[in-house]
């Protein structure tokens, strides 16, 4: 089966079918526009979307009256730091900008994708820190950049 839309997802949809297989995926697959997979039903899928689409956790591949097909995203090992201070805030994002790591926010927390040099230098820094197995919103994209 290929997939070419979502249907929806599953935290907006109004009816949902009585059997749900799922697609088990890492993150940074959400942001592939092409590629296969299989549910945990062992069922083989093949998504080819259109350049503005792009997957979420929760979202629905396919839909009818008895069956649906879900995306769920695999927790991420990550690090969430929280600076106490404006002036940490400060040092730690420019520490992880200078490193071009990729990071989201929740709340007053900054999170990054585990590495134990990271967590090194937040040791050195003093920041609080600490390490987790979760679901992040949306994947960590690295953006191209040339130092001139």
């Amino acid at each position: 089966m290929i997939i070419e839309n979502i249907v929806g997802n599953v935290a907006t949809l109004e009816k949902r079918a009585p059997h749900i297989e799922y697609v088990y995926l890492e993150s940074e697959q959400l942001v592939k526009r092409i590629q296969r997979m299989k549910t945990d039903h062992g069922n083989e899928l093949g998504i080819r979307l259109s350049k503005n689409e792009e997957l979420s956790d929760g979202d629905v591949l396919y839909m009818d009256e008895k069956n649906m097909v879900v995306i769920s995203v695999k927790k991420d090992d990550v690090l969430v730091i929280s600076p106490t201070t404006m002036k940490q805030m400060g040092d730690t994002a420019h520490q992880l900008g200078n490193r071009h790591l990729p990071a989201q926010f929740e709340g007053e927390d900054m999170i990054v994708q585990y590495d134990y040099l990271i967590e090194e230098l937040l040791l050195d820094l003093g920041v609080p820190h600490k390490r987790e197995n979760r679901k992040v919103p949306q994947p960590f994209r690295y953006i191209g950049h040339h130092h001139d």
